[in-house]
C-alpha cells in the first residue's frame, strides 16, 4: 500500500483573526500552497485535507483538484489531535502518512518527498529546520495506530518520544515559516 499525505487545517485561527486558509498570499489562498505541495508528490495516495472550521466555506473557495479527499473533523474544536486523527482514519491502510500543515506555504514536494525517503528503518521521521523540529512528519503503520490516544491541541510531539525517529535537517531546502498572525502575512 501506498503512503498517503495528510494536510491538517482544521483551526479557527483564531491569533489570525479570520478564515486564515483562505487568506489571500501572493493572489492565492493559503491553504492551496500546501495542497498543491502534497499533491506534486507521486508517491502519496491519497492526499487528504482535514478541514474543521468554515469547512463548507474553505472547500467551495479552494480548488483541490479532484485528486485530493477533503474530509472534515467534526470534533476539530478539541484540538490538533482530533484533527491528526481523522486524517489518520481517511488514510485507511496506508502503510505511512506524511503531515504537513495549511499554514506553511513553503514547504515543497522535494521536501515532503525528502521526508519520505528518511523512512525505512525508523517508526518516523521528524523534519527539523535549524535544529527546531517541523513539518512533515512521516508516521510509520506503528505511529499512525497509536494516534488514537491523542487527546487535546497536540500534535505528534509527545507520541513520538516513543518510537524510532529520525530526525531529518531541512532548513537548508525550504522556509519553515507558518503562519499564525495577519502580520506575519504581511511580512512574507
Amino acid at each position: 500500500m501506498a503512503p498517503a499525505g495528510i494536510v491538517l487545517a482544521a483551526g479557527a485561527s483564531r491569533r489570525f483573526g479570520g478564515i486564515k486558509q483562505l487568506a489571500e498570499l501572493r493572489g492565492r489562498p493559503l491553504l492551496s500552497y500546501a495542497v498543491e505541495a502534497m499533491l506534486a508528490v507521486p508517491a502519496l495516495e491519497p492526499v487528504i485535507i482535514v478541514l474543521g472550521h468554515a469547512a463548507d466555506e474553505i472547500a467551495s473557495a479552494i480548488d483541490f483538484g479532484g485528486a485530493a479527499t477533503v474530509v472534515v473533523a467534526a470534533n476539530w474544536q478539541e484540538g490538533q489531535s482530533a484533527s491528526l486523527q481523522r486524517g489518520i482514519i481517511a488514510a485507511g491502510d496506508a502503510d505511512a502518512v506524511v503531515v504537513t500543515l495549511g499554514d506553511q506555504p513553503f514547504i515543497t514536494p522535494s521536501v515532503i518527498s525528502g521526508a519520505l525517503d528518511q523512512l525505512p528503518g525508523h517508526d518516523a521521521v521528524r523534519t527539523t529546520y535549524d535544529g527546531r523540529p517541523g513539518h512533515p512528519v512521516v508516521m510509520s503503520r506503528r505511529v499512525m495506530d497509536a494516534v488514537g490516544g491523542l487527546s487535546g491541541d497536540t500534535g505528534a510531539r509527545d507520541l513520538l518520544s516513543r518510537f524510532r525517529v529520525r530526525e531529518w535537517e531541512a532548513g537548508h531546502l525550504c522556509s519553515a515559516a507558518d503562519i499564525d498572525t495577519r502580520e506575519e502575512l504581511a511580512e512574507l
